[in-house]
Order: C-alpha cells, then sequence, then structure tokens
C-alpha cells in the first residue's frame, strides 16, 4: 500500500501539518519519495502513527512518546514500557484531582451567589478574591468590589 500524505491524514486522523512536524522531529521516520518529490507513505508509516496518536489521545507528552517508540522499535518487552505508562497515569491522577477541586471551587462560587441580587455580590468578586463561603451577601467578603468603569 503506497499513499499520498493526504490519504495518510485521512486514515489515521491526524491532519497533514502534525504528520510533517513528527518527521521533522522524528517521532516519523521520513517518507519515501515519488515522482517530484511527493511523500508516499506505507503501512509501517500507519502503524506508526497510529502509536503516536493513541499516545497522544491518552495525553502522553512528546517525550514519552518517543521513549515507548524506543521500547516498542528495540523489540522490548510490555514491561519496560510499565514504568512510563505508570509515570503518566499519576499525573493523570493529579489532573483529575485538579479538575475536581476546581469543579468543587465553581459549585461554591455559584451556589454562595445564586440568590442574590446586590450589586456588591458576584461571581466577579468571587474571582476577584473573595474566599469560599465568603459572598458579601453572607456580610464577609475579602476583597473591596471595584467600580466597573
Amino acid at each position: 500500500m503506497r499513499l499520498p500524505i493526504g490519504k495518510l491524514s485521512t486514515a489515521t486522523g491526524v491532519h497533514i501539518e502534525t504528520i510533517r512536524y513528527y518527521e521533522r522531529i522524528t517521532l516519523m521516520p521520513p517518507p519515501f519519495r515519488g515522482e517530484g518529490g511527493h511523500r508516499i507513505y506505507d503501512e509501517k508509516h500507519i502503524e506508526r502513527l497510529n502509536f503516536i496518536r493513541r499516545c497522544r489521545d491518552l495525553g502522553f507528552p512528546l517525550e514519552d512518546i518517543r521513549s515507548l517508540l524506543g521500547m516498542a522499535d528495540g523489540g522490548e518487552h510490555c514491561t519496560s514500557m510499565r514504568p512510563t505508562a505508570f509515570s503518566h497515569l499519576d499525573l493523570v491522577r493529579a489532573k483529575i484531582q485538579a479538575l475536581h477541586e476546581m469543579e468543587n471551587a465553581l459549585t461554591t462560587i455559584l451556589e454562595d451567589c445564586k440568590d442574590c441580587n446586590t450589586p456588591s455580590c458576584s461571581i466577579e468578586n468571587a474571582l476577584f478574591g473573595c474566599a469560599a463561603r465568603s459572598c458579601p451577601c453572607a456580610g464577609t467578603c475579602d476583597v473591596t468590589p471595584q467600580p466597573t468603569v
């Protein structure tokens, strides 16, 4: 199978510019060149690009992908890949925890101000520095509302 870059892009769901970028940073091997210098890709390119895309879908940084590809290229057993994957899983879990904290903070801000119609009680005040559960309509706030211009 011989594919031009556009068909490789369609087959893998990776944009053409991204494919070229992966080539420049040597995650992808150089393609064959057809008449006129056009890039021509084969099944190995498709497999490798799908591997890279799946890693990116899972949030792996490029250097981890480079490392995983090196292990795969070297025929290493999956046990050598596990530390990289576990390390990334720890990062994903930390991000999930941070997202839960953000969700809780936003929920608190919105619930504290849901029934307040005073000009000094707003989400803006909370974002400028009101502490959680210290909405002006509750009587306390750690910032003075700034007049809008």
